[in-house]
């Protein structure tokens, strides 16, 4: 005996009931909620003063945007900007097309060893980045790089994830692509740019989100690569208002809302794009 369920038009079976749309509408809720709340405490305690914020007291009537202005007056953020965004900028781009050209010979090129290679090449990620902190610093000294920004750039264009990433995005393009524009006289420097670049448009975009959002908020290395003010980066610069034995909570605050910007910015413009590129890549748990 067959037995029809019928479902209301226009609704679709599902497997929870009401209850459970329910519970799980409120767990989404819940999490929602602790992860934006850091940000909300963040934005309120920019918006008081400090004498407030010790008072504890955090009525609307107190809000006022004194704390951005003053941040700009006590430190020079404006160049503590400029420095982050050149240096991210950067950084992003060159790691992009080194990681890229590396990608592209462990995926699509043959030569001997090619495996072994890429497998001590993943290897490095094991390694913590504290262990090579002190090498890394006696190159930049030993090139006369210190306090500049190609201390603050070159190190950035080598990364072992954003190659591994991009590898494993390449190898699912095909190989056909490669061999008919042999035929056609390319060479593998022509084929990486005209072929293999193009239709990486979304995993690119996931990777210089990745890329751009680690370097703008880079503390340690900005912190032992520069000693002056004006090569300070944010992170570094917000550390300002850090004293011994005090705080300028406020301060801290309005800085960080404005290092924030950029970064929330780019990601809702981006955020298809960035998606699209985490599925793609392989990193979407599939």
């Amino acid at each position: 005996m067959t037995v029809h369920v019928s479902t209301p038009t226009g609704q679709a079976p599902t497997g929870l009931g009401r209850w459970g749309r329910l519970a799980l509408h409120a767990v989404l809720l819940t999490g929602t909620l602790l992860m934006i709340t850091p940000f909300l405490v963040m934005l309120v305690v920019s918006l008081i003063p400090q004498e407030a914020f010790l008072a504890r007291d955090f009525s609307p009537a107190n809000f006022s945007l004194n704390n951005f202005a003053e941040t700009f007056r006590q430190v020079p953020f404006g160049r503590y900007y400029f420095n982050s965004t050149v240096v991210s900028v950067s950084v992003t781009i060159g790691q992009i097309l080194v990681s890229s050209l590396a990608a592209f010979a462990f995926a699509r090129l043959r030569f001997r060893g090619r495996d072994a290679l890429f497998l001590l090449y993943l290897a490095t990620l094991m390694i913590p980045f504290p262990v090579t902190l002190i090498p890394n610093f006696l190159i930049i000294r030993g090139l006369g790089w210190y306090d500049s920004y190609p201390a603050l750039i070159v190190p950035g264009f080598f990364s072992v994830f954003s190659t591994f990433l991009l590898r494993q995005y390449y190898r699912g393009l095909p190989m056909e692509l490669d061999e008919a524009a042999r035929m056609d006289g390319a060479s593998s420097l022509r084929i990486w740019w005209q072929i293999v670049l193009p239709l990486s448009g979304p995993v690119l975009a996931a990777l210089a989100i990745f890329v751009f959002q680690g370097v703008w908020n880079d503390f340690l290395w900005p912190l032992v690569v520069t000693t002056s003010v004006e090569m300070r980066t944010i992170p570094v610069g917000l550390n300002s208002f850090v004293g011994q034995y005090s705080t300028a909570w406020g301060l801290l605050m309005a800085g960080s809302v404005i290092a924030l910007l950029p970064v929330l910015v780019i990601y809702i413009l981006a955020q298809r794009w960035f998606v699209e590129g985490i599925t793609l890549s392989g990193m979407g748990g599939r």
